[in-house]
């Protein structure tokens, strides 16, 4: 292990002194979160600041007005640990791709600072949820010999929950950015100038002066209210009047979701008998080199019989039976027999020596091919508005799931018959075709020309985007989402294929951008719901016990809602106990087992210290509402590249 760069100043002299364990973009992605946004010190431990994403965070290094510095270790071990300095860290997130490591290293914090708030990345839910009882109960025990109440949260997330619900809503929703609570969709939707207002909307969350509500991963410069013309959180009356000149962003909610049935449930039997065996290639067994070999072996019976019903006496069934079992060598030697007799025997003998082996071929071949194309159940011509998925791996798994989870037929491209998603598809009953989807022709099997959206989730970024290409060929209006794990890609993409297709929407989105501000929320203790991009500002949904909160606490609704700062969404009653890592129904894989919320309360409710509220909020209005404390200016320095 070497330290190539040196802290500025002791970790320990740092009251927020965090410190990330990662080597890859969801590391990096996380540092310039807790630096540029949450103005956070930083100490970034990595294998390499040449190889991977070690250079974007040797550049945020040798920025002089950011405080990240970079530790260089080949793994995250107690010496490591202690030199990046954990001992006084008020947080530490793991973020490596392998849950063996990120468990070891946990550990090892836990036994040198019981009190540091842990961030693990894991994508083992089993396993997280062990080990979350055990650091907290490690903590526990410690804090008994404290004077005092410490924050040594353990908190398990994994990146492929906490972008896969923004991943799947783009594909099944569409147009503005989505939230997910409690087993229902919210969406932010923009209602153009003069628009009366919807049913179905809840709040004000801004109002605009030229909105691109998909613009891939936004920045956050626009923290303050009236820059570029937009304000976050505007009081009802700047809404009111504003909303003649320019467009408001609404939260609206959309639908909700109900857990995914069993084919068996949903259809009835000869429903389900169909669907299960009616798509499967019967017609393999017909094919033409199989009816040639058959036809051939026919031949010589049909023929083998006749000439044995002239020379032997019985019934017909016999002079048909006779020659088969000689065919298949299953009779008895015809010794105390006529010769003629003898002599067909071995002529039938022959002709099974010469037609059998191209019967077991014919036969093997045929069945191979059947299990092959069996594989596949593809969808009828008919089909219409379905949402085409690409790619069962880990993120492709769950984004499986969770469309099962809505009214949309999905139909599945995954080339790999050992994909851990492939036993899921074929379980919820889902149109699956294991096929390489760049191939000429897979699309159209998926019947992308009637499709509402295209979902890419593979592993390469150069084939998901020729998939993409290759889909608006077929139907230029599709919706595409892809994932692409480079963020100056994801976003000159989406800009490229608007210009293409301005008509159609185009989504490229990057897992580590997605999942990053859930990352530091935990790091800062702050359960995050979500984060909707505005423009170049983003808003931050989240849950908050009133219970201590003076801006909050014996306030009504109305009184309590703070102008480009914060605003109560719902309301509703707390319970004692933590939120379990198994459950999962919010972004970051988490579902609350508390009583459900109020989204639509009266505004002269009083909150009282029993309640529990969702807000959503500025960044600045977090920090303000969580610490007291006024943070520094978001204008500070500007923000690195997105």
């Amino acid at each position: 292990m070497t330290s190539t760069l040196h802290l500025r100043a002791e970790p320990g002299q740092r009251s927020q002194h965090m410190i990330i364990c990662g080597d890859d973009g969801l590391a990096h992605r996380l540092a310039q979160e807790l630096d540029a946004v949450c103005g956070e010190a930083v100490t970034v431990v990595l294998p390499s600041r040449r190889e991977g994403h070690g250079g974007g965070v040797a550049a945020l290094h040798r920025d002089p007005r950011s405080p990240v510095e970079l530790l260089v270790s080949a793994r995250p071990d107690e010496q490591a640990l202690r030199q990046a300095g954990v001992e006084r860290a008020a947080a530490l997130a793991l973020t490596y791709g392998d849950d063996q490591v990120n468990t070891t290293a946990a550990l090892l914090a836990r036994s040198i600072n019981p009190h540091v708030r842990l961030v693990i990345r894991m994508f083992n839910r089993e396993r997280g949820r062990h080990l979350e009882l055990l650091l907290d109960r490690a903590a526990a025990a410690h804090s008994s010999y404290d004077d005092g109440l410490i924050d040594a949260s353990t908190t398990i997330l994994s990146d492929a929950d906490t972008a896969v619900p923004e991943l799947v809503a783009a594909a099944a929703v569409g147009h503005g950015p989505t939230l997910q609570v409690e087993g229902k969709v919210f969406r932010g939707v923009v209602r153009p100038a003069g628009t009366p207002p919807h049913a179905t909307d809840l709040a004000t969350l801004a109002v605009l002066s030229g909105t691109h509500m998909d613009d891939p991963q936004g920045g956050d410069s626009a923290e303050t209210p009236g820059t570029n013309g937009t304000q976050l959180l505007p009081d009802t009356a700047t809404a009111y009047h504003r909303q003649f000149t320019h467009g408001r962003l609404m939260l609206e909610e959309v639908t909700q979701h109900h857990a995914p049935e069993s084919p068996s449930r949903r259809r009835d039997y000869r429903g389900w008998l169909r669907d299960r065996f009616g798509h499967l290639p019967w017609r393999i067994f017909v094919s033409r080199e199989v009816t040639a070999v058959f036809g051939v072996l026919g031949v010589a019976v049909v023929l083998l019989a006749t000439v044995t019903a002239l020379v032997e006496d019985g019934p017909l069934w016999k002079s048909v039976y006779l020659p088969l079992l000689d065919i298949f060598t299953m009779g008895d030697p015809a010794t105390e027999e006529s010769t003629a007799r003898q002599v067909l025997q071995l002529i039938a003998g022959f002709v099974g020596l010469a037609v059998l082996p191209l019967v077991v071929a014919a036969a093997m071949n045929a069945t191979l091919a059947f299990r092959a194309a069996s594989a596949n159940h593809v969808p009828d011509a008919a089909l219409r508005d379905h949402i085409v998925l690409v790619g069962l791996g880990k993120i492709g798994t769950r984004a499986l799931a969770q469309l099962c989870t809505t009214d949309h037929t999905v139909v599945v491209i995954e080339r790999d018959p050992q994909a851990r998603g492939v036993a899921l598809a074929r379980e919820l009953g889902v149109h699956l075709l294991l096929e390489d989807a760049a191939a000429p022709g897979v699309l159209d099997l998926a019947r992308i020309g009637t499709s509402r959206s295209l979902l890419v989730l593979t592993h390469d970024d150069g084939e998901n985007l020729d998939i993409v290409m290759a889909a608006r060929e077929s139907n230029p209006q599709v919706r595409a989402v892809m994932r692409l794990y480079d963020d100056d890609f994801a976003a000159t993409v989406s800009r490229t294929l608007r210009a293409g297709y301005p008509e159609a929407l185009t989504r490229s989105r990057s897992v580590s951008a997605l999942a990053a501000p859930s990352f530091a929320a935990a790091m800062m203790g702050r359960h995050v719901l979500g984060v909707m991009p505005v423009e170049r500002g983003s808003l931050l949904f989240t849950v908050v016990d009133v219970a201590g909160h003076p801006d909050l606490e014996g306030r009504s609704i109305h009184a309590a809602f703070k102008e480009h700062e914060w605003r109560v969404l719902a309301v509703g009653p707390t319970t004692t106990g933590r939120q379990s890592a198994s459950s999962t129904d919010t972004l970051g894989g988490f579902r609350t087992d508390r009583p459900a919320f109020n989204w639509r309360p009266p505004h002269g409710r009083v909150l009282r210290h029993d309640d529990r509220v969702v807000l959503v909020t500025t960044r600045r209005g977090l920090d303000i509402l969580m610490t007291g404390v006024q943070p520094r200016p978001t204008g500070r320095r500007p923000r690195p590249a997105q």
